[in-house]
């Protein structure tokens, strides 16, 4: 990635429908060169979507908790990790964000949404419905102090030059 590049990006994310042609006018650089660069920073995997980010709370869905759940080390099926089954069981379940495979205390950490306190009880039963989960922990966010981001790293990886 270069200056032009991280541009680009800032660009986009202030205003991601502003579009190929209007980019070029502002970055002062032709359109081809704008669209080739998107098309690359797509093909890299640097640019993973374009759809729009939606908001949970926005969505009925102001509580946000973090999971992080122990589960039994022998698959449910022949040849599947104990992660990859509980991994497609928590998919089906709407109020799941994100779940990733940790290392420390606990083997899998999920963030989950709910409408109210009360309802993120129903969401934990739902998640613990799986029977190779043995043990939960639950942190309720009260507060977010940085949201994701990845726009910073992006500046931050450009070579100085």
């Amino acid at each position: 990635m270069d200056e032009l590049d991280v541009r680009l990006i800032d660009l986009f994310t202030a205003e991601p429908r502003v579009g190929v042609l209007e980019a070029s006018r502002r970055l002062g650089v032709a359109r081809g060169t704008v669209q080739a660069r998107l098309d690359r920073l797509a093909e890299r995997g640097v640019v993973t979507g374009w759809g729009p980010d939606l908001s949970p709370e926005a969505l009925g869905h102001p509580v946000t908790a973090f999971l992080t759940l122990e589960i039994r080390q022998a698959a449910a099926d022949a040849g599947e990790r104990g992660h990859d089954v509980v991994g497609a069981h928590l998919a089906e379940i709407a109020e799941v964000l994100e779940v990733h495979t940790i290392t420390g205390a606990g083997d899998l950490l999920a963030r989950v949404v709910a409408r109210s306190n009360d309802d993120l009880q129903r969401v934990i039963d739902r998640v613990l419905a799986h029977p190779l989960i043995t043990r939960s922990s639950t942190v309720i966010a009260l507060a977010t102090q940085v949201p994701y981001r990845v726009l910073p790293l992006a500046r931050a990886s450009v070579e100085p030059g």
